[in-house]
């Protein structure tokens, strides 16, 4: 057997073990064919080029995969792509619309972020807390980030930029 004729055959088998979703990410409704294997991470990244969602520790300990699945704070490395199905997924691509989200306005008017790896995970994080509660306490704040890991600035300015956004919505 050729190489074309192996790959041909490899394409074939991966293209009739495909599972079918039919999604909703970031407002628009998807039918997608993805290997059975696949992590909403993998979908996310390597289907869709949603690249925002990063991969990090691929074990839902540091947040850098974090996306909303039907409201609720998720790691994307821990959801399997099957179990999608029929859901809403939104992703820091959706965040911010026309403009800056507030949250991300606060994180760039505090210094919040230094390399940036986890940024995304932060924002979702964040957003899902503030959009139930927009008067968090520092140790709400804290507790709500406890699956997202910063390895370069602390926490510090993301505290300040949760401040400033809480200080903006005062009349």
């Amino acid at each position: 057997m050729t190489l074309e004729e192996l790959e041909y055959k490899q394409g074939k088998e991966n293209a009739e073990n495909k599972i079918k979703l039919n999604v909703t990410i970031n407002g628009q409704l998807l039918s997608l064919s993805v290997p059975p294997t696949y992590r909403l991470v993998d979908l996310l990244r390597k289907e869709l080029g949603l690249t925002g969602t990063k991969i990090s520790c691929e074990i839902g300990r540091c947040g850098a995969c974090s996306v909303l699945m039907n409201g609720t704070l998720v790691n994307a490395c821990l959801v399997m792509a099957y179990q999608i199905n029929g859901t809403v997924i939104e992703t820091i691509e959706h965040v911010a619309q026309e403009s800056l989200h507030p949250i991300q306005q606060a994180f760039l008017e505090e210094g919040a972020l230094q390399c940036g790896y986890c940024t995304p995970g932060m924002v979702i994080a964040l957003k899902s807390l503030l959009d139930i509660n927009k008067q968090p306490t520092e140790e709400e704040v804290l507790d709500y980030l406890t699956g997202n890991l910063c390895r370069c600035t602390g926490y510090n300015g993301i505290l300040r930029a949760v401040q400033r956004y809480k200080d903006g919505l005062k009349p």
